[in-house]
């Protein structure tokens, strides 16, 4: 096995998933704003620290995806913060994506920039401790979209990124989002997200990154936030395995899901049912920002001096959602 491919799986075995810690600064302060902490750098790193800090990093969290700011912090203890997550056993890692802006010939869509000068940058986090690393493109659902355009720009956008992260011995996650605002069915979103991720690994293939080197991060297959359709777990974990076992190629090691507007019990029970039905090769797991921060951040807010009581609501969320990854988890276990 590769160093890549050995990296993949230890951030994602036995249940491991990945805490995505990346907020930007603005997503951040939006954050704390919605349960009225002032957005200075000092809050922001306590409670990342705390949340670094927690037990449940130790068996639960195989990864946290950091931010430009977090990854060249120091904790009030005097340790970098990639030292802090590597003692805690579990490996850092950091978004190099700069954000979406208006893609050029469809201005209704995104494409993900940060291209430029990202071979340096590379080496500055890989010497700041980092081994892998996360890319997000994303994609609307409409009547219109999204365009053919959007899909190949993006994906070749992806596999450019990935390759360079390659030639810098860092693992690729490969975060292709199809949104789930709008009014679209779930059939829809299966034919998006499938038609998506087999772009990715079309471009992928072609820049030549090492798939087996690589992990994907994709949504799971919901009907539009605004669609009046019902649909059952049970039915969106079959039409996500559906998806992936046309759409990904078996070389992949795991895929690690987003949460993407879901809430936090209900990213635990989707992904549960997932794991359930999983009888492919691919380990299934998550790296959630929102789903796994939420119900800390609510309890942090009411006292950032309160360590102890946020880490043990992180810790049982993050306990929930590794029972989760392999298929363990009911409702009975919540608090």
């Amino acid at each position: 096995m590769s160093e890549l491919n050995n990296i993949a799986i230890k951030i994602l075995e036995n249940g491991k998933g990945i805490l995505a810690a990346d907020e930007s600064t603005g997503t951040m302060t939006k954050r704390l704003d919605g349960v009225n902490v002032p957005s200075t750098p000092e809050n922001r790193l306590l409670f990342r620290e705390t949340l670094f800090g927690s037990l449940s990093m130790k068996k639960c969290i195989g990864g946290v995806i950091l931010y430009d700011e977090t990854i060249k912090q120091t904790t009030t203890k005097k340790n970098k913060i990639p030292e802090l997550i590597s003692k805690m056993g579990s490996l850092p890692g950091i978004k190099v994506d700069t954000g979406t802006k208006a893609l050029a010939g469809s201005l209704e869509e995104k494409i993900t920039e940060g291209l430029d000068g990202l071979r340096e940058r590379l080496k500055e986090y890989n010497e700041l401790g980092a081994k892998f690393t996360k890319w997000r493109g994303v994609y609307n659902i409409s009547k219109n979209y999204p365009s053919k355009l959007s899909v190949h720009s993006n994906a070749h956008a992806l596999a450019r990124y990935s390759a360079l992260v390659q030639e810098c011995n860092m693992v690729p996650i490969v975060e292709p989002e199809v949104l789930m605002d709008g009014d679209h069915s779930v059939k829809q979103c299966l034919e998006v997200t499938s038609e998506v991720i087999k772009k990715c690994f079309d471009e992928l293939i072609a820049h030549k990154v090492d798939l087996k080197g690589m992990i994907l991060k994709p949504n799971m297959i919901l009907a539009g936030n605004k669609s009046r359709e019902k649909v059952s777990n049970e039915q969106i974990a079959k039409l996500t395995l559906e998806c992936l076992q046309s759409s990904v190629p078996s070389e992949v090691p795991g895929i690690a899901f987003l949460s993407g507007g879901q809430s936090e019990i209900e990213a635990t029970e989707n992904l549960n049912l997932i794991n359930k039905h999983n009888n492919t090769n691919f380990i299934m797991s998550y790296s959630y920002g929102r789903a796994l921060q939420q119900s800390a951040l609510k309890h942090w807010s009411k006292d950032i001096q309160d360590i102890e009581g946020t880490q043990k609501v992180f810790n049982h969320r993050a306990e929930m959602n590794t029972l989760a990854a392999q298929g363990k988890w009911s409702k009975d276990l919540e608090i």
